[in-house]
């Protein structure tokens, strides 16, 4: 059985979590504004694409924005694009890394995540959401104090370079079109911003409470998240009129994701007859209504960003005692804990 890494994730948990439900608390609390019904999917601002690159939790990792630029630039089919499904800006505190973040996915389809969405609000507003992570109970509050005092020093940055409101503006949901198949782009779940209903850990329950129902409320057949920051893949029968329904869940496209692995992941959704480029490493995949679902390693220069890292994290910072272990070693789990129904791992 492998360790659950809670995100926005640490491996330096405290091993005593709250004693009892506590949902009201900076980082634990989940504002109203960032809960939607699942059809708000329908109205969402739309994509039509050969190749659809879903990038969630960069986290403000230059070196693998850099990464992924050259793999997108690598792909030769007619309509490329590529989606931030939210958490670009986390380790950025420094202002040149958060402006080159900022730069580089201009260039690409940004949507806000509970980071995004924490960097913009007004002070004032009553919220007081934290790092806006809504942590479960099952989260030290180490942790959730970690990530609070995160979100501080970085809404300093963005106040300061004035990017606030511009991250504000950013939409919370995307849909998107490749082949045949219809792709709700979200941060957290079907309900909420900052959901936990599709973590690795979680898909069962959801189904069991109304998820198999939510896809036909957005109209979709897959829905592509990243809030929980661990990967999954997963496809199934639905229990309303036989097809196949699925979730892809990248975990993180900037930090480490598996066991003794430093590689981050993202998703990329190519219609049919689309060639894979070459040097691209594809972990795992699956075939869904003629169009490839994939999971693909994001190399990025782990040095030169642990680097980066600690310059602006020093030993003792929340950052440092929450992620750098992560980043520099990978997580507990392994591959085969995120590759279910029809996905399979490539050789």
């Amino acid at each position: 059985m492998h360790e659950v890494i809670h995100p926005l994730e640490t491996t330096d948990a405290s091993p005593h979590a709250p004693s009892a439900p506590n949902d009201t608390l900076p980082g634990r609390l989940c504002p109203i504004d960032y809960r939607y019904a699942p059809s708000a999917l329908r109205g969402a601002p739309a994509l039509q694409a050969d190749v659809l690159w879903v990038v969630g939790g960069l986290y403000g990792n230059v070196e693998a924005l850099e990464t992924i630029d050259r793999l997108v630039r690598a792909e030769r089919a007619p309509r490329v694009e590529v989606a931030l499904n939210g958490d670009f800006h986390w380790f950025d505190a420094d202002a040149a890394s958060f402006a080159r973040i900022e730069a580089g996915v201009a260039a690409w389809h940004p949507m806000r995540g509970n980071v995004e969405t924490e960097l913009a609000r007004p002070d004032g507003d009553g919220a007081d959401a934290g790092c806006g992570c809504a942590y479960p109970d099952s989260v030290p509050q180490d942790d959730v104090d970690r990530s609070n005092a995160m979100m501080r020093r970085l809404r300093e940055t963005a106040r300061a370079l004035g990017v606030s409101h511009g991250l504000g503006a950013l939409p919370m949901l995307r849909r998107a079109r490749i082949g045949a198949l219809r792709v709700g782009l979200v941060h957290g779940d079907d309900r909420s911003l900052a959901g936990w209903r599709l973590a690795h850990d979680a898909l069962a329950t959801s189904r069991a409470d109304g998820l198999d129902a939510a896809f036909d409320e957005a109209d979709v057949d897959l829905i592509a998240s990243s809030h929980t920051c661990l990967p999954v893949a997963d496809a199934w029968p639905s229990a309303h009129g036989g097809r196949l329904l699925a979730v892809i869940n990248n975990g993180a496209a900037g930090m480490a994701n598996f066991a003794g692995a430093t590689f981050g992941i993202a998703t990329r959704i190519a219609a049919p007859g689309t060639p894979v480029p070459e040097g691209l490493r594809v972990l795992y995949r699956a075939t869904l209504s003629g169009t490839e679902v994939a999971a693909v390693a994001v190399d990025f220069d782990v040095a030169r960003f642990l680097d980066r890292f600690d310059r602006t994290w020093p030993t003792g910072s929340p950052a440092e005692r929450s992620y750098r272990s992560r980043i520099a070693g990978g997580t507990a789990c392994a591959p085969r804990a995120a590759v279910r129904g029809p996905f399979r791992e490539t050789d």
